[in-house]
Formats: structure tokens, sequence, C-alpha cells
């Protein structure tokens, strides 16, 4: 089982809740959560503890997002592919994926997983640029990889079990 499949479960994906996700507005709306949350804890010094409900309605946000959508009336679209594309990638278990698509996306979670942790270091030093940095960061290895997604999907798409989810 893959790690993603594995995140896909946390997040209650099933194949109903997959197409709900692949909403455009669950993508785009999902940025949102990041900056709320470092904006949060950032006003930790001047709202005490209240800083927390900020915080925990934005992490309720991501795990609730990907099912509070309804599924998209078409997937032809960027966002769409990027979250078929995921799903085609966590079954890479199972349905081997292009040798182009192995390493790439790993790399872009790590440049993310950089950004998270200078953003974290921001936070808790209360330094600016580092968690400016952070954000910035995260958001580019996770707006690369979503993209990658999109071609990940584009080079799967015909295959009979991924077919029907393009309409």
């Amino acid at each position: 089982m893959t790690l993603e499949r594995k995140i896909a479960k946390l997040f209650n994906l099933t194949d109903e809740n997959w197409m709900k996700h692949a909403n455009p507005w669950s993508v785009w709306t999902r940025y949102s959560v990041l900056p709320i949350i470092v904006l949060a804890f950032w006003s930790r010094v001047w709202i005490g503890w209240w800083h927390l409900i900020p915080a925990l309605i934005s992490l309720a946000w991501m795990f609730f997002n990907p099912i509070f959508f309804k599924k998209p009336k078409s997937t032809k679209n960027w966002a769409s592919k990027s979250v078929l594309g995921e799903r085609v990638y966590l079954n890479r278990d199972k349905i081997d994926i292009p040798k182009h698509h192995k390493l790439l996306p790993n790399i872009l979670n790590g440049i993310s997983s950089v950004g998270m942790i200078l953003a974290i270091y921001g936070i808790v030093k209360l330094s600016i640029w580092p968690a400016i940095l952070g954000i910035a960061l995260a958001y580019l290895g996770k707006s690369w990889y979503l993209d990658r997604m999109v071609w990940v999907y584009e080079d799967m798409k015909d295959l009979p079990e991924y077919k029907e989810w393009l309409y």
C-alpha cells in the first residue's frame, strides 16, 4: 500500500469522494489552509490560546474539503486532472506508471516539506522571512506536484481503469 493510499484513507477518499475532490473548487480552496494556519499560530502572541480556534477550523477545512463539494460537471480542467493524477499515482503499486513520473513527485514533496519546516521555524521564532519563504516553497512544491499529476493522468487516461474519470 502506497503512502498516498494511506493518506487517502485518512481523508475518507472513497471512489465517490475522490470525484468530489476533483471539483476545481475543492482544489483551489484548499490553498487557503496553510496561510490561515500560519497566521493563526503567528497571532498567538496577541490573542493567546484563542489562536487555536482559526487553526483548528483551518485543519478541519483541510480534512473536510475533499468531500464538501459536489462531483464536478466536467473533469476536463487542470484542477480536476491534478486530483485524478493523484489518484492514478497512489495506485502505482497496482498499475505501473511510466518511468519518467516515478522520481520527480518525491522530489517535489521534499521541496514542499522543506517549505513547511521553514514556515514552522518562522512561526516559532516569529521571523517573517522564513515563514513567507516557507509558505512560498511549500506552495511551489505542491503546485508543481499537482501539475505533474496532470501529466501522470494524461499519460494514463486511456487505460480502462481510468478512462471513465474524464468527462
